[in-house]
């Protein structure tokens, strides 16, 4: 038994530091992984927030491309809500011309902000907005060139181009049954965000679904990869501390949305962006966090526990000699259990 193991990489700006800086570190995180043999790179999207470099993945990922030879790299992910999935399949089909066999098209369910950027993004109302689901169809539809319509369907013959020697693959990230079930009945690799959810019933509910339903299409069979986040410190006393920061805090909009954000910065963000009124629930989330062989021995154990079949780690660690240190040590830490 093994499993492979890659990065996820928010771009944070930490105090006293630019956008510039926090993404030319991002820059030396990928080229650090990939001297490392980790397998897959991928980057976030956030809008409108102070905490995180990063709206476009698209253009990132470019850059990232451009400056490693090998390592996979992608998005993680792109919030599809918020966009024509032609224009997404235009842009990713264009990275895997650039870098074939590369690219890697991560879908994320939630906003990547807050009601603000949410409504700037998306200027229609929301009755005429496309459902997920479908975009997802025709999202996958249209990077595989199989998007076809009758010649009454005014997009009749339409193409995303250009046509990559090898598609990019595609992922929906999650953290429910719901979003679970979704990659089950589209035959997707499916990512378990486990700090989302904050819930370890939901997590084993999602994984089980997934499995249960799964129906073979592109992908013959299941590819669980679980994203974790870790906090790595000299003692256990301390990366405990450090992770106190981190809440699974959900805010109920009086008109009915849910919102979901992971500390108490991303909720004075909110506050600060918005005038409608709000309740919140908090509680703890669920980070890995301890000295190394604390989180090299958590990390087995989940392992373990669910089998998947790729783990995603995003280092909750601030400087970027820290989340170099963590990198080097959780992959020298795995190494009996890691394939290439």
């Amino acid at each position: 038994m093994s499993f492979v193991l890659s990065i996820l990489d928010k771009s944070p700006i930490a105090e006293n530091e630019t956008a510039a800086q926090a993404l030319q570190h991002t820059l030396e995180l990928v080229q650090a992984a990939e001297r490392l043999g980790y397998h897959r790179f991928w980057v976030s999207e956030h809008h409108d927030m102070d905490s995180f470099a990063c709206p476009s993945p698209e253009v990132l990922i470019a850059y990232l491309l451009a400056r490693t030879e090998h390592i996979r790299i992608g998005s993680g992910g792109v919030m599809l809500q918020h966009y024509s999935p032609y224009k997404v399949a235009e842009n990713f089909n264009l990275l895997s011309c650039l870098a074939p066999g590369r690219v890697d098209l991560g879908i994320g369910r939630a906003p990547g902000g807050f009601p603000r950027s949410t409504r700037a993004l998306q200027p229609v109302p929301s009755e005429t907005v496309i459902p997920l689901v479908d975009k997802l169809v025709l999202l996958d539809q249209l990077v595989h060139d199989e998007y076809r319509t009758d010649q009454a369907d005014p997009l009749y013959g339409l193409r995303a181009k250009p046509s990559p020697p090898q598609s990019p693959e595609l992922y929906l990230l999650g953290a429910s049954v719901a979003s679970a079930e979704i990659a089950a009945k589209l035959g997707m690799p499916y990512v378990f965000s486990q700090w989302i959810s904050g819930d370890d019933e939901v997590q084993t509910q999602a994984l089980a679904a997934y499995r249960s339903m799964f129906q073979p299409s592109r992908l013959p069979d299941t590819h669980v990869i679980m994203a974790v986040s870790v906090i790595v410190a000299d003692t256990d006393e301390e990366a405990e501390r450090q992770a106190e920061e981190f809440k699974v805090i959900k805010i109920f909009l009086e008109n009915g949305k849910k919102l979901r954000v992971g500390s108490l910065e991303l909720l004075n963000e909110f506050t600060r962006q918005t005038s409608e009124k709000y309740t919140i629930e908090q509680k703890n989330t669920i980070i890995i966090y301890g000295s190394h062989l604390t989180v090299f021995e958590k990390l087995k154990q989940l392992y373990f526990k669910y089998e998947f079949d790729e783990l995603m780690i995003n280092i909750e660690l601030k400087t970027l000699s820290q989340r170099l240190d963590a990198l080097r040590e959780i992959r020298l830490g795995l190494s009996e259990l890691v394939r290439s």
